[in-house]
């Protein structure tokens, strides 16, 4: 690549510790305004490239900004290469005057990628000085005190201008001053009386060098642990070719709420999805929250159809080569609770989600409900086996709130989740639950203020509105609210997390997240 510059004088680029700066090419000065030093920075090499291509030349620019001083070949193809030239002698700068607004046309760092070709931004090393000839320096009681506090990190203040580089030298421990030879002491002459003592001299005591006190050592730990970076959109792209842009908002907010969903808990959970109308959306509530769990914080993560009344959990869910349900469990729970027994033992009784990483506990819905009631014993008896096994345990309640394998269901959860559609009477029924929750005792009580209510838009016509309207209603009721946006891959057949739209992913998320936060 030709490099080969004339003998302008070089462009000048300026960026200040607050996001300000100027740029000065050929006479001509552009401000900038950016709230970070990286997005100046940014802004800085697009106004040089843009230069370059107008004078189809290279440019030299003299770099200036809180990570040091860089003498800079900046291409017309946008390549940016350390200058092979010396270095010219460092002269005052024009700086911008502070300013608070971003200019007009300033680019949009948290815009996504479309169309168009970036830069090569080669990492630039700051100049090394010529090594010098180690000075020699004489102690004395003027030497300048040590520092008193250790930095935390490379400071990012701007270089003070013309100040030359001092030479590279090496450390220089301070020699303490030669002690005074001290007066012997007078020994007074002994008396008649006394014999005189054979008197030695006493060795002379070694000098001892303290070395100052310096700042305190810094973990080499702490030091490992390196600042987020922006993976996506235009910070990004800037990232992958050499810069450190800190991910947006939104990118931000995602992260922390993987971090959330990703952690585990002493001891297993158990989490009770409920509504007592039927069609409120309370299976898919169940299947994304246990596949949120799973596909993050790995297995350990079961989705128990509690229902005796035709559950349509292991309908929308994958089979596994057997066709057990909870009823082919109950009578080998002591088997399963013993010291013998093994995780794979469960197996048998268990269909695995493939990508969605969970495991399902199918309820029968061939046979009458009658056939296929659980007294209380007998939930307690399944929940210590699921409890044993796994770490966090979803329930999909079924609608009869009289049964006795619901109210036991309340006794053994952690939290609640109501789940409801958009419509009134799916709310409605909710909100009378959590109504009749805070009457039933203290474990009721609490579960009901710790809800977290998931409203799914079910209706693709109705828009957002409706949803956003519900959630607002429940949240001065429960702890959390959040809103599903309507998905076709939400409406009938199997239930996978990979087919849901990126935007429907990302509620869910949240919504997962939001339990979370009560675990």
């Amino acid at each position: 690549m030709d490099t080969s510059t004339d003998n302008r004088t070089p462009a000048t680029a300026t960026i200040r510790p607050d996001g300000s700066g100027v740029v000065v090419i050929d006479g001509r000065t552009e401000l900038i305004a950016e709230s970070t030093v990286e997005r100046a920075r940014a802004r800085a090499i697009g106004v040089l490239v843009t230069h370059a291509a107008e004078q189809a030349r290279p440019v030299t620019v003299v770099s200036k900004d809180p990570s040091g001083t860089a003498h800079l070949v900046v291409n017309p193809n946008g390549n940016v290469e350390e200058s092979t030239t010396p270095l010219p002698a460092q002269r005052e700068m024009e700086m911008a005057p502070e300013v608070s607004y971003l200019p007009e046309g300033a680019p949009d760092l948290d815009a996504p990628i479309t169309t168009g070709r970036l830069p090569i931004v080669r990492s630039v090393p700051t100049p090394t000085p010529a090594r010098g000839i180690t000075p020699v320096v004489e102690a004395s009681a003027e030497v300048a005190p040590a520092a008193t506090a250790a930095p935390e990190r490379p400071t990012f203040e701007p270089p003070a201008p013309d100040t030359e580089a001092a030479p590279e030298t090496a450390p220089v421990v301070p020699q303490p001053e030669a002690a005074a030879p001290e007066s012997p002491t007078p020994v007074a002459a002994p008396s008649a009386e006394q014999e005189s003592p054979v008197v030695t001299e006493a060795p002379a005591p070694a000098v001892v060098t303290e070395r100052p006190a310096g700042p305190a050592r810094r973990s080499f730990i702490e030091e490992e642990t390196a600042a987020a970076r922006a993976e996506r959109g235009m910070r990004g792209a800037l990232n992958k070719v050499g810069f450190r842009l800190a991910p947006n908002a939104a990118e931000a907010s995602e992260r922390a709420d993987i971090a959330r969903v990703s952690q585990h808990w002493s001891g297993p959970r158990t989490i009770a999805i409920v509504n007592g109308k039927g069609g409120a959306s309370k299976t898919p509530t169940t299947a994304m929250l246990s596949a949120v769990f799973a596909r993050n914080g790995g297995s350990g993560v079961l989705a128990w159809d509690n229902n005796e009344t035709r559950g349509t959990l292991g309908w929308r869910t994958e089979q596994g080569q057997h066709e057990a349900t909870v009823q082919a469990l109950l009578p080998n729970a002591t088997t399963l609770m013993s010291a013998e027994a093994r995780a794979s033992d469960l197996t048998g009784y268990l269909h695995h989600q493939v990508a969605d990483k969970y495991d399902v506990l199918r309820s029968n819905p061939n046979i009458l409900a009658e056939d296929q009631r659980l007294t209380m014993n007998e939930f307690d008896a399944i929940h210590g086996v699921a409890a044993k096994y796994f770490r966090l345990i979803f329930i999909d309640s079924g609608n009869d709130e009289s049964a006795d394998r619901w109210r036991r269901m309340i006794d053994r959860a952690d939290q609640i989740v109501i789940a409801t559609t958009a419509r009134g009477e799916h709310a409605e029924a909710g909100a009378l639950l959590l109504e009749a929750l805070r009457e039933r005792g203290e474990h009721s009580a609490q579960l009901a203020r710790d809800a977290v209510v998931v409203v799914s838009q079910a209706d693709h016509k109705a828009g957002s509105a409706q949803a956003e309207k519900v959630a607002d209603g429940f949240r001065s009721m429960a702890r959390a609210a959040s809103v599903i946006p309507f998905d076709p891959a939400m409406r009938a057949g199997k239930l996978s997390y990979d087919a849901l739209k990126p935007e429907t992913q990302r509620a869910w998320l949240a919504a997962a997240a939001a339990v979370a936060q009560g675990l």
